[in-house]
């Protein structure tokens, strides 16, 4: 195997893994968007005893979206994870996508249609390229990536004592800066798995059947109306 096949080898692993991973954050996402967002679950959930640990259940789903987003973009070399980086390194070489679009023209048992799919693999490079340098460190959302990997390292996966300085006192991802970047991380999957993987991935549909699930279960959370009425009569023996 010649260096340029170890290396796409190497990248179609990271691109499947990749998905998996993102499977991960979009069943996590829509669990938790009602739990975030749906009033009419909040009004049925009140101030009941039930609602303590529908925020406990919150909390958690949205702390798994982060851990699964960011390990999309571990940094760390020798942890053999996917590595956003080093697929933006890998995609800037032509070689790569030369020998991408050869495998694909072969595949197809056309010759005549290499150029056509190098042109368009070669665009997809360049979407995925942009989307990536977004939050590399010259990008205008890097700061977001280092906060949420500096949450994630010191909050979300260990316990640091002490406030490390790659984080800034009082700074954090907003919720909109989250949802962006989960969006993101939506279409750069679904580039690279067509790029690299030559497969047809829409994470909307994976969004629809587990936001149907997320319905379906939501809809049947409501506090028991026989506590709340004996809740009701104790604290008003109490003022009594």
């Amino acid at each position: 195997m010649g260096m340029c096949d170890e290396t796409i080898a190497n990248l179609k692993q990271m691109v499947t893994a990749a998905r998996e991973e993102f499977d991960l954050a979009v069943a996590f996402h829509e669990v938790w968007k009602p739990a975030a967002y749906d009033q009419d679950l909040h009004a049925r959930l009140g101030n009941s005893y039930a609602t303590q640990a529908f925020q406990v259940t919150r909390s958690a789903l949205r702390r798994e979206v982060i851990l699964a987003l960011v390990r999309l973009w571990d940094a760390d070399k020798q942890a053999k994870g996917v590595r956003m980086d080093a697929i933006w390194k890998i995609l800037r070489e032509k070689q790569v996508i030369d020998a991408l679009a050869q495998e694909r023209a072969s595949k197809m048992g056309l010759d005549d249609v290499l150029v056509h799919v190098r042109g368009d693999l070669g665009g997809k490079a360049a979407e995925v390229l942009k989307l990536i340098g977004k939050y590399r460190a010259e990008g205008p959302r890097h700061a977001v990536l280092l906060n949420l990997r500096t949450l994630r390292n010191e909050r979300l996966a260990h316990r640091q004592v002490k406030r490390s300085e790659a984080m800034a006192p009082g700074a954090s991802a907003t919720d909109d800066e989250i949802e962006e970047f989960y969006q993101d991380n939506s279409k750069l999957v679904q580039l690279l798995l067509s790029l690299v993987n030559a497969m047809a991935y829409d994470p909307q549909q994976t969004a629809g059947v587990f936001g149907f699930y997320a319905k379906a279960f939501w809809e049947r959370v409501q506090p028991d109306q026989r506590r709340q009425n004996a809740l009701k009569a104790l604290q008003s023996n109490g003022a009594e």
